[in-house]
């Protein structure tokens, strides 16, 4: 294969990798992510159309999250 033809394959390859979303978090990689964040009793873990529903405790307090398709974690009101 030419050079230049493996460094265009190559361009966009690394382009393609930086510019779908992020893989969907396993259910082992998300209680991860909220514990490091401080939330704790993680459950009643849901897909919907916002992202990954989630019920946990922070501070003592329940709350419901979000987590929306490129890993951030909203707090719901």
């Amino acid at each position: 294969m030419p050079a230049r033809t493996l460094s265009q394959f190559l361009v966009c390859c690394l382009a393609f990798a930086f510019l779908t979303p992020a893989h969907a978090l396993t259910q082992e990689e998300l209680t991860a992510k909220l514990q490091s964040a401080g939330y704790t009793n993680i459950r009643e873990v849901k897909s919907t159309a916002e992202g990954i529903s989630v019920k946990a405790t922070k501070n003592g307090k329940d709350v419901s999250l979000v987590v929306d398709s490129s890993g951030q974690v909203k707090e719901r009101q």
